[in-house]
């Protein structure tokens, strides 16, 4: 079963890494899913999403953009509403 939350990453990416350590703290279950080696996934991301940049983050099927934009949800105290409301 695929997690709620899924981060598009590549190697060598400090917000990737960033993003992750947040998740893994907070005990966020999520899916990684590297495309470092991946251009097809990749024109896809950006097709879907406009954003060529990595991480993308989504929860459930709504993309939330990045780690910045990530932690700017979590300091407004809306990421944990959208992880139950997107979870149901």
């Amino acid at each position: 079963m695929a997690e709620l939350v899924r981060v598009y990453s590549t190697d060598y990416c400090p917000y990737c890494d960033r993003a992750k350590r947040f998740l893994k703290s907070e005990n966020i279950p999520f899916e990684d899913l590297n495309i470092s080696d991946d251009p097809e996934m990749r024109m896809k991301l950006v097709k879907l999403t406009g954003m060529r940049t990595v991480p993308q983050i989504f929860v459930g099927e709504k993309s939330i953009g990045g780690y910045d934009d990530m932690m700017a949800l979590e300091n407004a105290g809306t990421f944990r509403e959208l992880l139950e409301s997107e979870g149901k």
